[in-house]
């Protein structure tokens, strides 16, 4: 690794045993094992992101905050890099996916749908059930893992994740 950076060393004095990747890898990232292997950790990325939602994380690794806003898989940051960080465009970005927590306004009966107004790809919709306000439901086959719907919750209930607790190995 570069630098002599040691994440696991860095992770057990935060309690954690073992190097993790984070929540949410780069678009077309290689696995974070080689990506980390490989990364000069440069910001190159960081900076030509338009959107702004690159940010640094553990050890000064680029990783995504859909707190900050959506991705819209322009490719910036795979043009940017001068390191073979990356898969082809071509390919799909990646496998992750909207998850919605149990802190939904939906499910303490309060209506709020502003999820299902900033999902361009329509993955999130709600269903009407008699005598409660509309709960959501998320299409995984339409859903791309863009991150819009996470800025937009008022709660913060709604994650991007791999579905069903899959790795993020492509």
């Amino acid at each position: 690794m570069p630098d002599g950076v040691d994440l696991s060393r860095r992770g057990l004095f935060r309690g954690q045993l073992s190097a993790r990747a984070p929540e949410v890898q780069l678009p077309w990232s290689i696995p974070w094992s080689d990506f980390v292997a490989d990364c000069t950790r440069c910001g190159d990325c960081l900076t030509a992101c338009p959107e702004q939602i690159l940010v640094k994380g553990d050890g000064g690794f680029p990783t995504v905050n859909f707190q900050l806003g959506e991705c819209t898989f322009c490719g910036d940051c795979v043009s940017a890099c001068k390191q073979p960080l990356f898969r082809p465009t071509s390919e799909v970005a990646w496998h992750y996916v909207a998850q919605i927590e149990a802190g939904c306004l939906a499910h303490a009966q309060v209506f709020c749908q502003r999820c299902q107004d900033s999902c361009e790809p329509r993955a999130i919709r709600f269903s009407p059930q008699l005598g409660r306000v509309p709960t959501p439901d998320i299409d995984t086959n339409s859903c791309n893992g863009c991150g819009a719907c996470v800025a937009d919750c008022p709660v913060g209930s709604i994650k991007i994740s791999m579905p069903n607790g899959k790795s993020a190995a492509w």
